[in-house]
């Protein structure tokens, strides 16, 4: 998963991270609950630097970071060696991809409410176990149908990490040591995304892709042990039961909610880009003019450090031009890099892979941090329709940027990705007439009833 910024203005990939969090109370969708976790706790009661189990916590967090999103994008670096080794073309080799992308969309949210009831803390730790036990069988996929099904099991089985994570630190953690604790997780998320890749990419150029899925494994089943040895029981958590029926009326009303569906497209169209080119890309550098090797294609995802330079600059950004403002610079960016990756020149490919990073970053953090301040209530699961449509953006931008591939080539990929940046512009550029319009007939009003501007 994307790195994103930790400070609520610029919200970038740990919206990701945080999509089902219920640090916010009284965003719940069992209205009955009470607002405080644990009426009988105190902040003064919780863990803080200095804290015996404070440094414990963070480190397995960390662990469970770097565990998630090494395995949730374990494939993308080695799809052209399973095309090659299985005999499939890149359409339906990014499959391994997309439907772990999927299936962790689809149970982000129900895995949220659910750990209401259980727990974060089991819920993380069953979450992470079934992820690392299919991570450990997927090596052994005897075909692409096999390979598919277990990755959209695992993705499934990730989503509870996100969906509990953000939620146990809220409630574990005093308020003022909450962004340090959040920061550490989040690189574990990027650390494990980018590490992930390089790590399977290397160990692909010496042993062949199933061997390297089976290091990703092991790692992740260390990351396991780590977590579930470091992490501090909860002391501050209540079980609750939560109502379907009031989780269906609040997830109703975000979605009828124009400006959150927005937000919600630009989320994904980015994201539908992002997903088709670093799927597509290593089938481009492993064919000629290129001809990179396996572990050359892998080191190129370090280009995703790019992202969290520009998600930490986003808040800066949307300060000085607002939240339309830092999107049209996001969408330039994208386009420009899209256009410029279709020279036949390693410089240029490099380049343009680096301004596609850094404006995916910068669009998603300006609309991710936007979903938390539209919401007026139910923000937690606000942000898990983000969370969700985001990943469903990833799954159809790698399904689709593989097709147009297959079709067309590397420009095919790259007029995809421009007719989905194009979508986010479209919708930006509605927003921004539609706002205009709004202040013109407040301003009119004003006048007529005679109250200065």
């Amino acid at each position: 998963m994307p790195p994103a910024d930790t400070r609520a203005s610029t919200g970038n990939h740990r919206v990701d991270a945080s999509a089902s969090l219920s640090s916010n109370r009284n965003s719940d969708p069992n209205p009955n609950r009470n607002s405080n976790p644990n009426p009988n706790s105190s902040a003064s009661e919780r863990m803080s630097p200095g804290h015996p189990g404070y440094l414990r916590m963070r480190l397995a967090l960390f662990t469970a970071g770097l565990a998630t999103f090494a395995l949730l994008y374990s494939t993308q670096a080695l799809l052209p060696a399973i095309s090659d080794d299985l005999r499939v073309q890149a359409d339906q080799a990014s499959w391994s991809v997309s439907a772990a992308t999927f299936g962790l969309a689809l149970a982000v949210v129900p895995l949220s409410a659910l750990s209401e009831r259980f727990g974060r803390r089991a819920m993380m730790t069953v979450s992470l176990t079934v992820a690392v036990a299919l991570a450990l069988l997927v090596p052994f996929a005897p075909n692409l149908g096999w390979l598919i099904g277990l990755r959209a099991v695992q993705g499934a089985a990730l989503a509870g990490i996100p969906a509990s994570a953000m939620a146990y630190l809220s409630e574990e953690v005093h308020p003022k040591a909450l962004v340090g604790a959040i920061g550490l997780f989040v690189a574990g998320n990027s650390v494990g995304g980018m590490s992930g890749r390089i790590l399977t990419g290397w160990v692909a150029d010496a042993w062949g892709w199933r061997a390297a899925l089976a290091a990703v494994g092991v790692m992740a089943l260390l990351c396991a042990a780590a977590f579930r040895a470091l992490l501090p029981k909860a002391r501050h958590f209540t079980p609750a039961s939560v109502s379907p029926r009031a989780l269906a009326r609040t997830l109703a009303g975000h979605l009828s909610d124009p400006l959150l569906c927005r937000l919600y497209a630009i989320g994904a169209l980015f994201m539908t880009v992002f997903g088709g080119v670093y799927t597509v890309i290593g089938y481009r550098l492993v064919a000629e003019p290129f001809g990179l090797s396996q572990s050359l294609i892998g080191s190129i995802f370090l280009i995703y450090l790019v992202g969290t330079v520009s998600s930490a600059a986003t808040g800066k950004l949307v300060g000085r031009l607002g939240r339309r403002g830092a999107l049209y610079v996001a969408v330039s960016t994208t386009a420009a890099g899209l256009l410029l990756s279709l020279l036949n020149s390693i410089p240029a490919v490099l380049a343009g892979l680096v301004l596609i990073t850094a404006g995916f970053f910068a669009g998603h953090a300006a609309a991710s941090s936007a979903v938390s301040r539209t919401a007026k209530t139910g923000r937690a699961q606000a942000a898990a329709l983000y969370q969700a449509s985001y990943y469903i953006g990833s799954s159809v931008g790698g399904a689709l940027g593989a097709l147009a591939f297959h079709a067309a080539g590397w420009g095919g990929t790259v007029a995809m990705g421009l007719v989905a940046v194009g979508g986010a512009a479209a919708i930006t550029v509605y927003a921004t007439r539609k706002a205009r319009a709004e202040r013109r007939a407040e301003a009119a009003r004003r006048e007529l009833v005679g109250v200065p501007a």
